[in-house]
């Protein structure tokens, strides 16, 4: 299936090396054209992890490349919102290319526990398929079979079985989820051996060339990147229990590819990959429509260990502005008709210490007295029930599940104790019950005016979620004060700091216009379905067709 590996050597090769200067600006929008009647012939589908709106907006002026494009001549939606309250990796990456929010998705965390499952570990990550004998959470086989609903990739190949559904992502859950159960080919980052795929998938040359490609680049050291001007004023250390952030430039040594990940020598790799993917299977040359979803994911581990205010995340930005530049320039050069999406799977938040610095002394780290193994402990005081842990979790945020041996009566009790408990701790803003979210109607309307139980319930699954669904409330830090796994930010919480992305769509012969009100990422699905004339039933999503005809007109009249 994929072929022609000297272009796409030469493709994955050269990419990174093409971003290294900055990407020539596009010319500002001349007199508008009348937008294009035919479908493209590639859909363009880019993730930035944790590419929030304040991210977003707070370089907006800087950019030189590809986003600059994509601000100045595409349809902006500034205001986009992960609506859920579960802004996690998986259940916003479920919801960008599904037209669904994770309570129609099944994705309701990036992992949740399921106290039946057969196996000893009962944690279950969204991206596995846990029947599978002598796996785990920690030690996975990699399986779309969580995800309930098809993408838009596999309504398209439904449609027509020519169409080609490509996901290349840093991540799996970000592969998986826009890529779907029935994509062609799904490949992400899988250590320093580079991309892999599905157990049992032989690795294509063009894999082969691509993984060369980045081998090599890593066993060479990256003395780091220049700082950009507008990044002077972040230059400055923080101290975050024992480690340091804020002045980094990703200088990395011969084969560290820890270094490697978390830098923005990630996401080019990507791009590269994903330009070598287009070239070499012909994406977007044939009569139908293609489709590529590209997961970019060093946004994200930069946030989680330097923070979203410093140095590091300053440079990525830049960084992956210049590449995506390259990027689409690749793609024009190439002659091919093609609409792009942007846009993120949740927001994040920037580290308390940084903030305390500048201005909001009332940020703080979680307790750890409400981790799910001390909150256990602390109702098994409370109730006298002993033995077995009453409460488990994947976090101080998020669901807690039951013991399944509890009586009617037991559970009862130990429900009660921690509703008490939760409800009268400084950090907490609220608990819900299981029984108040599913009486929830699923919301509807402007999603920056939804309550709390509102977003929750989009977030609900009756077989997959908890007991109870703790949120913390704004500016506590879901991380204690000993960082998790190097980590010193995170997101998930429910408010719109890590609600807000942009969603940003681009076509040539489309005219720019900005609409600042709230839009929801599962409206990404409509509104590209539309563009290529494929209808989808309304009961079957949750999202609403965006018209990007800018004045008279409709886009969305297809639908």
């Amino acid at each position: 299936m994929l072929k022609n590996v000297a272009a796409a050597l030469l493709l994955a090769s050269s990419l990174p090396a093409l971003a290294q200067s900055p990407a020539t600006p596009p010319a500002a929008p001349s007199t508008a054209a009348a937008a294009p009647a035919a479908p493209p012939k590639l859909i363009v589908a880019i993730s930035v992890d944790q590419f929030s709106a304040d991210l977003f907006s707070e370089y907006r002026q800087y950019y030189t490349g590809g986003l600059r494009r994509l601000t100045e001549q595409g349809i902006v939606f500034p205001r986009g919102y992960q609506a859920h309250a579960a802004t996690e990796t998986c259940p916003g990456h479920s919801t960008i290319l599904t037209g669904s929010r994770p309570s129609r998705t099944g994705i309701i965390a990036n992992s949740w526990y399921d106290l039946t499952a057969a196996r000893a570990d009962k944690l279950v990550y969204c991206a596995e398929d846990e029947t599978q004998p002598g796996t785990s959470s920690a030690n996975y086989q990699a399986s779309p079979v969580h995800l309930k609903v098809p993408t838009l990739g596999g309504r398209m190949k439904a449609a027509n079985p020519a169409t080609r559904v490509v996901s290349v992502a840093g991540k799996d859950r970000a592969a998986i989820m826009m890529g779907g159960s029935t994509a062609d080919q799904v490949w992400w980052l899988g250590g320093p051996q580079g991309y892999v795929s599905y157990k049992g998938v032989a690795t294509p040359p063009l894999v082969a060339k691509v993984n060369e490609v980045m081998a090599q680049r890593l066993a060479q050291p990256n003395p780091g990147f220049e700082l950009p001007p507008q990044c002077a004023a972040k230059d400055f250390p923080v101290k975050a229990g024992s480690l340091t952030v804020g002045t980094g430039r990703f200088a990395r040594e011969a084969g560290d590819y820890k270094a490697f990940r978390v830098s923005p020598e990630q996401d080019a790799m990507t791009l590269a990959f994903a330009a070598a993917a287009i070239e070499n299977m012909a994406l977007g040359r044939q009569a139908q429509t293609d489709i590529i979803s590209i997961g970019l994911s060093a946004t994200d581990y930069i946030g989680h260990a330097y923070g979203t205010e410093g140095t590091e995340s300053c440079i990525q930005v830049d960084r992956l502005d210049r590449e995506l530049g390259a990027f689409f320039d690749r793609l024009d050069k190439d002659g091919l008709d093609y609409a792009v999406v942007l846009t993120a799977d949740h927001g994040g938040h920037d580290l308390p210490e940084r903030h305390r610095l500048n201005a909001m002394p009332m940020e703080q780290r979680v307790d750890a007295a409400l981790m799910p193994k001390a909150l256990s402990a602390a109702i098994a005081q409370k109730t006298g029930i002993t033995g077995n842990t009453l409460i488990w979790g994947d976090g101080p945020a998020g669901d807690l599940y039951f013991d399944r041996g509890l009586t009617a009566a037991q559970r009862a009790k130990v429900e009660a104790a921690t509703l008490v408990l939760l409800r009268a701790h400084p950090q907490v803003q609220t608990v819900f019950t299981k029984a108040e979210i599913a009486a929830t109607p699923s919301p509807s309307g402007p999603p920056e005016s939804w309550s709390l139980i509102q977003e929750a319930r989009a977030s609900f699954d009756p077989q997959r979620s908890g007991d109870l669904l703790l949120l913390l409330k704004p500016r506590v830090m879901s991380i204690p004060e000993a960082a998790v796994m190097g980590y010193v930010a995170t997101h998930g919480s429910p408010w719109d700091t890590d609600r807000r992305v942009p969603i940003l769509f681009w076509r040539k012969g489309l005219t720019h216009f900005e609409q600042p009100l709230g839009v929801e990422t599962v409206d990404i699905l409509p509104t590209l379905a539309a563009l290529i004339k494929l209808p989808v039933a309304k009961d079957q999503i949750d999202g609403r067709c965006l018209d990007l005809i800018a004045g008279d007109g409709d886009s969305c009249a297809a639908q």
